[in-house]
């Protein structure tokens, strides 16, 4: 396998509030092959979420390609986060207890990959993971509209 690039992109409505993550999948040519989006619950910073994308894309990275490709993977990880990379390349420092917990998880994952670069990008350039962000949370709005 080739570089896969992965958008990610978590937010909370209320800082903290209901969380939401949104995960995009694309080869080398920028094509999208897969998109997620998921509702996290109700007590979520904004950064809390940001890590919570990450932690999904690499566990669902090697729960559709298996172990044996991560391995030989090269993954470019880009967010709108610049504290998540910058705290991800070792260059801030992470205060925050839960925080502390969600970036050991994400070393730990890393672990399972040949390499991964995180890159920060603008919120411009991460539209598509942006909105399945937005999407997850309305749609649990919505549900609880219903009840």
């Amino acid at each position: 396998m080739k570089k896969i690039i992965i958008y990610t992109d978590g937010g909370s409505r209320g800082n903290p509030g209901p969380g939401g993550i949104g995960v995009v999948f694309c080869n080398e040519k920028h094509e999208i092959f897969k998109r997620y989006s998921e509702y996290l619950g109700h007590h979520f910073t904004n950064n809390e979420a940001e890590y919570q994308a990450v932690i999904f894309a690499l566990k669902k990275f090697k729960q559709l390609f298996g172990k044996k490709l991560a391995k030989n993977s090269e993954i470019e990880l880009r967010t709108d986060s610049e504290l998540l990379v910058k705290q991800l390349q070792g260059l801030y420092k992470i205060l925050d207890s839960k925080i502390q917990i969600l970036f050991i998880t994400v070393w730990n994952l890393k672990l399972d990959f040949k390499k991964i670069k995180f890159k920060f990008i603008s919120r411009e350039k991460n539209k598509e993971a942006d909105k399945l962000v937005n999407e997850a949370l309305d749609s649990q709005e919505r549900t609880q509209k219903l009840l």
